[in-house]
Formats: structure tokens, C-alpha cells, sequence
């Protein structure tokens, strides 16, 4: 093994490793657009989902199928018919839906069942359960448009889900739902998904799309000067949302951006929008500090505040490297621990990445700063 090797991995397992003891017990709700399966993404995702659960994480997947609902309406000669932003669902596209969910369920299924050795999935006992954990009721007729079959989640059974769950098995949701009379009703993904992480209280919320996330200027073309807003909090979520046209296409920015922004008002603490076209793209959002796409929080993850005790690991980890080269004066793990009450910090997402110490002298009335350290990474962003 290469001595590059060692020096590339060896650092980034560790960086990685507060995020999979964080994660480990949380349920993360997953909607993957039926464009991402598509466009032939379902075996990678279905390799990064398995290692997420591997890892501790309690998995509720729910998957769109807006273009193979197409394709099937085609091939039958008819034309797909929106209003809403959701589909109007006639005898023939609640037929094709019904096809459809049960082409994709079989090709999830599949995917998570694949064991080959020298494959991601090699070694990997994902269970996969479906059901009817959720109720719907009919939209009915909204401003003059009868969607017929299409419907909306009343009620999401969470006792059930939360024992599979227990049971260490994925739960696979079709965006499908019956009334109590045993009415089918064809529903969105987008909204399955919402519906179900706020019944659930799930940590994440993460939209796997066609768009890259949300930019900083939303209105202006992709360039260095307008990246993407990783993060973004829910009171400027809310204002940019009330500033959009309504979203009713996928490719729209307020189309995802709205679930997102019901989901963390309703509870759940975060809700992602990342883009399936970047390979890995889940475990780079969950996994590395500054993510991929856009994460819509209920409020600002960087805080400044005294240290404590607990901090001292994380302050000698980051005031080493200007220590080696001479910038700051050597401290000891117990010069820190003494004076731990004299450090404040700078953290984001529970990782310190700025301190300082302020030594006073009562006496003189003077004071004086020590171990003024910001990471190198977060150096020069303002």
C-alpha cells in the first residue's frame, strides 16, 4: 500500500468519524426523484444507502416516478396532465402509476439484494420492507381542477414503521396511499416524504434531485462568484420562498425548497437538497463538513461561545499544526485543562474551528490574548 495512500485516507477517516458516531441511531427520511432512477443512479445509490445503514443509520427510503408514469402514458397514447404542480390522475394514470411503482419496487429490491465480493454491496444484509403504512384522502377538486386520483397523505402509521426500523430493515414507501375503504390514490413523492419525516420526527430530511441545490443569488447562472448556499436557515428559506413563483416543475427552485421549509417548521431539524448527478453525493452531505447541496436548518449551526473541558481535545487539534511551525507557542493538554475557562471558540456542526485565550491581569488592568487560531480551511471566508 502506498505511502500516499496512507497519508490521504488515514486523515479523512478520522475527520469523517464525528459524523458516523453523531448519526448512528438517527432516522434519516431519503426521496429519490424517479429522474435520479432514470438516469441510471438507482445501483450507486442503493450501494451508499447500504453503507449508511451499516453505519447506524435507521433508513426510510421513499421513491418518486414521475418519468416512468410518463413513459407509461405514452406508450398508451396519452399526455400527462399537471396543475399544481401534481399530477391529474385519470383511470390511465392511475393504471400507469400502479405499473410503474411496482416496475421500480422490484428494481429497489433487486439492487439492495446484490452481495457480489469485490462490489460495495459485497457482505451487505439490507432488508427491505414495504407496506401500507400510510392513509391517504382524495385532493379533490382545487380551483376548478378535479385531480380525480391523485391524493394527499392523511395519515402516516409511525408505530409500524418505527418496529421495522427496530428490526434493523429499510422501509421502502411507493408514493402510493389507500383511504379506509380501500381506494387507491396516486401521491408525490415530495410529499410522501415530507409527510412521513414529520410524523417520524426524523433528523434529516434528504431530497435526492435534478437540481444542485439552492445558489446564493438564485436568480443568477452557476459560477465561482454564486456557488451553491450549503447552508441556509429557515427564517431566510422562508423570505426567499415567499419571494419565488409558485414551484411547479422540479427543476424550479421553490419546488423542493418547500418541503424542506414544512419539514424543519414542523420539527425535523434538517432537510437537504442535493443533486443525484454527483456520484456519492449522500455521503458527501452527510458525511463531510461542508457538504454538497443545500441544508435548510431551523437555526445557524456556528456558534461562539466559552470553552469547556470537553473542548480541550478539539483546541489541541487545532492549534497543532501553527504550534509545529512555530507560529504558536507550545501548550500542553493540561496547560488547557487548567485554563480552559480563559478559551472561547468558534464551532460549526459541534467541530471547533477558531479559538483564542484572554488572559486577565486584575492588577495591571490589562489583558492578554493567546492561541488566536483559525483553521486553515476557514481561513480568508469572511
Amino acid at each position: 500500500m502506498s505511502t500516499v495512500f496512507n497519508f490521504t485516507f488515514v486523515p479523512w477517516f478520522r475527520s469523517v468519524a464525528p459524523y458516523i458516531h453523531t448519526h448512528r441511531g438517527k432516522t434519516f427520511v431519503v426521496g429519490i426523484a424517479g429522474e435520479a432512477i432514470a438516469a441510471g443512479k438507482l445501483q450507486h445509490i442503493a450501494q451508499d444507502l447500504a453503507l449508511i445503514q451499516s453505519m447506524g443509520v435507521k433508513i426510510v427510503l421513499v421513491h418518486g416516478f414521475r418519468p416512468q408514469v410518463n413513459e407509461q402514458l405514452k406508450a398508451k397514447g396519452h399526455t400527462a396532465k399537471y396543475s399544481h404542480g401534481m399530477r391529474i390522475t385519470d383511470e390511465v394514470a392511475l393504471d400507469s402509476a400502479q405499473e410503474a411503482a411496482g416496475q421500480l419496487r422490484y428494481e429497489i429490491e433487486a439492487a439492495f439484494s446484490q452481495g457480489l465480493p469485490n462490489t460495495p454491496m459485497a457482505g451487505s444484509t439490507v432488508r427491505v420492507i414495504s407496506g401500507n403504512f400510510l392513509t391517504a384522502r382524495p385532493v379533490g377538486i382545487l380551483d376548478g381542477v378535479d385531480f380525480k386520483h391523485s391524493g394527499m397523505v392523511r395519515k402516516v402509521d409511525t408505530a409500524a414503521i418505527g418496529r421495522v426500523l427496530d428490526f434493523g430493515a429499510m422501509v421502502l414507501l411507493s408514493p402510493f396511499g389507500f383511504s379506509p375503504t380501500g381506494e387507491a390514490f396516486n401521491l408525490t413523492m415530495e410529499e410522501v416524504a415530507t409527510s412521513v419525516a414529520i410524523a417520524m420526527q426524523a433528523d434529516k430530511l434528504i431530497f435526492l434531485t435534478e437540481i444542485p441545490g439552492i445558489r446564493i443569488h438564485h436568480d443568477q447562472p452557476e459560477s465561482e462568484d454564486n456557488p451553491i448556499d450549503t447552508e441556509l436557515p429557515l427564517a431566510a428559506a422562508e423570505k426567499l420562498l415567499a419571494t419565488l413563483p409558485n414551484g411547479e416543475r422540479p427543476t424550479d427552485t421553490a419546488f423542493y425548497l418547500q418541503h424542506c421549509v414544512k419539514a424543519c417548521k414542523a420539527g425535523v431539524e434538517r432537510s437537504h437538497i442535493l443533486p443525484f448527478s454527483v456520484d456519492g453525493s449522500l455521503l458527501l452531505e452527510i458525511y463531510v463538513h461542508d457538504g454538497i447541496g443545500t441544508m435548510v436548518i431551523d437555526e445557524k449551526l456556528e456558534e461562539l461561545r466559552e470553552a469547556t473541558e470537553d473542548d480541550v481535545g478539539g483546541i489541541l487539534q487545532l492549534i497543532e499544526l501553527f504550534e509545529n511551525d512555530g507560529t504558536l507557542v507550545k501548550r500542553s493538554r493540561t496547560e488547557i485543562e487548567r485554563d480552559a475557562a480563559n478559551y472561547s471558540i468558534i464551532e460549526h456542526d459541534g467541530v471547533i474551528f477558531a479559538c483564542a485565550a484572554l488572559y486577565p491581569y486584575p492588577e495591571a488592568k490589562t489583558a492578554e490574548m493567546a492561541a488566536l487560531t483559525v483553521s486553515p480551511q476557514s481561513q480568508g471566508q469572511g
